[in-house]
């Protein structure tokens, strides 16, 4: 039975930090929906002047919801034997998307690239999460 340290706040508190990133995106797509006038429910402009700028915005954001709930979810498992390094890595993927929000902002979807980093410590949250359920299996030692 894993019992969980205390050093899992880390990993608490990076998931509570990722809210705030999230939170952040969601208010930049409000304010590009108010400057470049886009009404709810659409979700992309056809602009020809502002709708590209937009819908990067928009994209920066949804992309993020896409794979939020498997960031999420990986974190936490991922935690649970192993709290540094998924706090590491979560800390690391908010970075990643921050940078991949901001690359994306320029209105040049190529610029998104900047944010690969986020990519990389997602597959390392899914690998501490294999391992930390490996490890509750018995299947391999822990440290």
């Amino acid at each position: 039975m894993a019992v969980l340290s205390k050093e899992y706040g880390y990993v608490i508190l990076t998931g509570a930090a990722s809210f705030i990133l999230v939170t952040h995106l969601a208010v930049k797509v409000a304010r590009a929906r108010k400057k470049y006038n886009v009404e709810y429910p659409t979700m992309y402009s056809t602009d020809p002047e502002h709708g590209r700028i937009f819908n990067c915005i928009q994209r920066a954001h949804q992309n993020t919801l896409e794979v939020y709930p498997a960031f999420l979810f990986f974190l936490a498992t991922g935690g649970v034997y192993h709290p540094r390094i998924a706090t590491g890595l979560g800390l690391t993927w908010i970075l990643g998307r921050i940078l991949y929000a901001h690359g994306y902002y320029t209105g040049d979807p190529k610029n998104r690239r900047r944010g690969a980093i986020g990519s990389v410590a997602l597959i390392g949250l899914v690998g501490t999460g294999v391992c930390s359920a490996c490890q509750h299996l018995g299947w391999i030692c822990q440290d």
